[in-house]
């Protein structure tokens, strides 16, 4: 095992690899993890050095203050290696600036911009072998920050722990997505942490999720808390409906994430001429749009699968299909992204980064 040490960061490499145990060419998503993680963490008011060591197990006190009051935030982000090897981040000042977002919603500490990025950085040139050419390889990236202070009294910790661990996935591919549309459960409300990436708003998604499962759909389209009238998220991604070939997606707000996939899917739109409208979109327009013959898209859009699309939806018990149509808007806007992000195409809008 060799220690490199300055004064910003220690790295210890591991003393051996487990990459030749992978099969990359069936990787579960997010289910295999690369040689070393990053690790900083928060005592005293400070932040303290930060490390690069051997992914492993770590201990925890049983009173640590993630397991009794959830302050645990995360951020999903994708690397991407080039036909000569070059390793690249889309748009990682976006998730950064969203990452200490969340902190702040979270009464949790600002992670300063020199520990996240060259931390992620040089974890990334250190397990960069891991990092897969071709199309759909990727390595997928979780930032992540959990309180570690000890006690049960219900107070924000003075400890917090900040990681980076790193996972290869290839094509993300769910299959035919049928999705129900959520007349009682909600994904966040006004006031709440909706805009947040914190764990909670996953953890309470499940148990709706599963109820959809059971009826034979594969997730949630969310509504608004207060009136289940406005359409809002699917599943955990932000939504965009094609309506009378208009794309169209409800705005972010205090109960919707601002998604770096979606942000970039409305200036990839608009630079391709395709009329975009961002406002509340409520349920009665989309069932009056698959009544009438004009709704002719659905599909979501997030950091893993970059875009899913919904084959139909049920509301009130009334199932609807979509039709199946040639000029999809969502696998046009798909290929120019991932193309972009692998460096297959030109990247006019300055998002990829150099590692």
């Amino acid at each position: 095992m060799s220690v490199t040490q300055n004064n910003q960061l220690e790295i210890i490499k591991s003393p051996s690899t487990k990459i030749n145990e992978v099969d990359f060419e069936n990787l579960s998503f997010g289910a295999v993890f690369t040689d070393h993680l990053f690790e900083c963490d928060y005592t005293n008011g400070e932040w303290q050095k930060p490390i690069i060591k051997p992914y492993a197990p770590f201990l925890l006190d049983p009173s640590s203050r993630v397991f009794h009051y959830g302050q645990a935030i995360f951020e999903g982000m994708k690397a991407y290696k080039d036909s000569e090897d070059a390793i690249w981040l889309f748009r990682p000042d976006e998730n950064f600036k969203r990452f200490n977002k969340s902190a702040v919603r979270m009464a949790m500490p600002e992670v300063p911009e020199e520990i996240f990025m060259s931390g992620l950085n040089q974890l990334l040139q250190l397990d960069e072998a891991w990092i897969k050419k071709g199309g759909g390889n990727s390595m997928y990236i979780r930032p992540f920050m959990i309180a570690t202070g000890h006690g049960v009294i219900a107070n924000p910790s003075n400890n917090y722990k900040f990681m980076i661990i790193l996972s290869p996935v290839t094509s993300y591919y769910s299959g035919e997505v049928k999705v129900l549309i959520a007349e009682h459960f909600s994904r966040a409300a006004n006031g709440g942490i909706g805009a947040a990436k914190a764990a909670g708003n996953y953890a309470a998604q499940f148990y709706p999720t599963n109820l959809a499962n059971a009826a034979g759909f594969q997730q949630v389209i969310w509504t608004d808390d207060a009136t289940h009238t406005k359409l809002e998220e699917a599943g955990t991604m932000n939504v965009f409906f094609r309506i009378n070939n208009i794309l169209l997606t409800a705005p972010v707000s205090e109960r919707i994430l601002d998604g770096v996939t979606r942000k970039t899917l409305l200036e990839l739109a608009t630079s391709e001429n395709i009329t975009v409208e961002v406002r509340p979109v409520l349920v009665s327009e989309l069932v009056e749009a698959a009544k009438n013959g004009t709704l002719q898209e659905i599909f979501g859009a997030g950091t893993a699968a970059v875009v899913s699309q919904i084959s139909g939806f049920s509301y009130q018990d009334v199932y609807y299909d979509l039709p199946k149509i040639e000029n999809s808007i969502a696998i046009h806007l798909k290929n120019k992204l991932t193309n972009i992000q692998n460096k297959l195409e030109e990247d006019k809008f300055g998002w990829t980064v150099k590692v």
